[in-house]
């Protein structure tokens, strides 16, 4: 098992000297007292709007994260860490294996926490590893946004306040009512979208609009009670079926439709849009019958069932903790 790499305290208590400390150390973050937090873009360069709730979130959402599953990312993960961290000084990076200039740009960041999965394991694989460690670090909500520039950080505030105590998620939606600039879907993503949603309304008695918007808000604690074992872009159908059967309150939250990359790449057979249908209806068939319509079958599990069989660091995984952070975390 990999140590643990990050920053600590002086002796005098002022400036972080490096250190390593084995995950079997049982370290936990200490966060530096006094002192301003880094990470946050300064009011005055924003907006009255935005000055308004990025202070109001900062000062009474500390409990809050923002994970990015990335997967070769160097055209936008910068710019997209930049607008997170506006609104946000809690935001982990998982790097689900990238190969291209990603994971060089994300080492030279201080202000993320970063989790580097040794090769690609998945995108359902990336937010299980970001479900697990905001589990394991006490976050109360969690926040996902993916990273290729089709979520809007300056929304991260409407998400928060959307999330009340009662809400164990709210699901973003790109077809809960129009925005002005708007882009249309790529023709096979909307019709898999909607075939997709209606099959999971049907099936569960949902309301949704939008099964596969990544950007979402988790109640950290119901996120103890899932079982995620699908790796790939299946897995929010998993999260679908069994916030259903547990009876999760969810609502969902209007978001542009914003598209950059339209042909962007699913990886392998789901490039084809007929094989990509088939697999999901094959895994929600299958999730159907994992848990039929009796909320007790998901208990009495592990008390972390979210982890998996295998985290990032029995795979030969790396965490690396931001600069503000005067102590380690464990993962």
């Amino acid at each position: 098992m990999p140590p643990v790499r990050g920053p600590n305290r002086s002796a005098r208590g002022f400036f972080p000297t490096e250190k390593t400390l084995s995950l079997d150390g049982g370290a936990r973050i200490i966060r530096k007292r006094g002192g301003k937090r880094t990470g946050t873009v300064p009011a005055k360069f924003l907006s009255c709007r935005e000055a308004f709730f990025t202070q109001r979130f900062v000062s009474m959402n500390s409990k809050v994260l923002i994970a990015l599953p990335v997967y070769n990312e160097a055209s936008h993960v910068e710019g997209v860490l930049e607008g997170v961290l506006r609104y946000c000084p809690e935001v982990l990076v998982v790097d689900d294996g990238s190969t291209d200039r990603t994971p060089g740009i994300l080492a030279r960041r201080k202000d993320i926490y970063l989790i580097r999965h040794p090769h690609n394991l998945g995108y359902g694989a990336a937010l299980r590893t970001a479900f697990r460690f905001a589990i394991r670090q006490g976050y109360e909500t969690l926040i996902t946004i993916d990273c290729d520039g089709q979520h809007e950080p300056h929304r991260i505030p409407e998400f928060i306040a959307a999330r009340r105590p009662e809400i164990d998620m709210v699901s973003g939606s790109r077809y809960l009512r129009p925005f002005p600039d708007d882009k249309p879907a790529p023709p096979d993503r909307r019709r898999i979208n909607r075939i997709i949603t209606a099959q999971l309304n049907r099936l569960l008695g949902l309301g949704i609009t939008d099964a596969f918007c990544g950007f979402k808000a988790y109640r950290v604690e119901s996120l103890r009670q899932l079982r995620i074992t699908e790796t790939g872009y299946a897995m929010p159908l998993e999260v679908w079926v069994q916030a259903a059967r547990l009876g999760w309150k969810i609502v969902e939250l209007p978001v542009p439709r914003i598209y950059l990359e339209e042909k962007r790449s699913f990886g392998g057979a789901l490039d084809d849009p007929a094989t990509r249908l088939k697999v999901y209806r094959q895994v929600l068939s299958r999730l159907l019958a994992d848990y039929p319509p009796d909320r007790r079958q998901l208990a009495g599990q592990s008390p972390e069932p979210i982890c998996g069989p295998r985290t990032a660091q029995d795979l030969g995984g790396s965490i690396a903790v931001p600069e503000r952070a005067s102590c380690f975390v464990t993962f």
